[in-house]
């Protein structure tokens, strides 16, 4: 295949995605790569359209989860410091969509820049975070973003400005294939006062959340006006385990895995929870997990 031909030096073929993934189960990627540049992965995206490959875009690996069989296609992951850059411009912090959001929060207290420091402790990518809109408590992430450059299934590459995005909860409507760039507008404040501040939200969500294990962020999306780690709860589910994976007994909306887990058994558990919160509390619930 020419696909392999012209890009052999980063594509490989069937690797496991488990090590990829918070969860750490799952099969393999027909195709994975990691391209070094912008022009690279445009190129890539560009040839495996021409080739009715299917692409997909792997970023931190923390709200996924990948079913055993794998994943047919491409995946394709920014892991490259070209896509992981991270600038302060001003009032503005810039970060590539392979960045990580956490480095992105520590960047800007330290220059003094606040807004994002109350999603300290959201694990993965720029570009995740926007795709889903990540937000905790004190907000979410597109509440800042001034604008962000993608790139379409297409290869094609162009800005989106503020006034042609829309987020919601745990959603946006930045689609596109890839997330490259992009700029948040922050306010000043004073930077001592301002990592004091995200030391403790940081130690209050180290405390509520199983961060020590094999987990994925929340599984399931709060319903409105409810939690769905308390509805898990009040339907009797905490601990509840099937096979290497179990409702975490610290916060029920998140799955912990154990070395020898299968995906399906993390399936069965989601199922599960699902149904018995839909029959003895009446609330049916969404899955925040994005399952392969």
């Amino acid at each position: 295949m020419a696909l392999l031909t012209d890009f052999e030096e980063i594509v490989q073929r069937d690797v496991p995605l488990a090590d990829y993934t918070w969860l750490r189960v799952g099969g393999p990627a027909e195709y994975f790569a990691q391209p070094r540049s912008v022009d690279e992965l445009r190129g890539l995206v560009q040839r495996c359209r021409a080739e009715d490959v299917p692409v997909r875009l792997l970023g931190g690996g923390s709200n996924l989860l990948v079913r055993d069989e794998g994943v047919p296609g491409m995946v394709v992951q920014l892991s490259h410091p070209a896509f992981r850059e991270i600038r302060i411009e001003k009032h503005r912090a810039v970060a590539g969509g392979g960045a990580r959001l956490g480095q992105v929060i520590s960047s800007s207290v330290r220059e003094g820049l606040a807004g994002l420091e109350n999603l300290i402790g959201i694990p993965g990518t720029v570009g995740g975070a926007l795709h889903g809109n990540a937000g905790a408590r004190g907000g979410d992430v597109g509440q800042w973003t001034r604008r962000a450059m993608v790139m379409t299934r297409s290869g094609e590459i162009f800005h989106r400005e503020r006034d042609d995005l829309v987020f919601s909860y745990r959603q946006s409507s930045l689609d596109e294939l890839v997330i490259l760039e992009a700029e948040f507008d922050l306010e000043p404040d004073d930077p001592a006062q301002l990592t004091k501040r995200m030391q403790k939200l940081w130690i209050v969500k180290k405390a509520s959340q199983p961060m020590s294990h094999q987990s994925a962020g929340c599984v399931f999306k709060n319903p409105r006006g409810m939690s769905a780690a308390m509805l898990i709860e009040q339907a009797g589910l905490k601990s509840t385990r099937i096979g290497g994976a179990e409702v975490s007994s610290q916060h029920a909306n998140f799955i912990i895995t154990e070395p020898g887990a299968t995906a399906q058994d993390v399936l069965r558990l989601i199922d599960l929870m699902r149904s018995r919160v839909a029959e003895r509390l009446g609330v049916e619930m969404e899955t925040e997990l994005d399952i392969w």
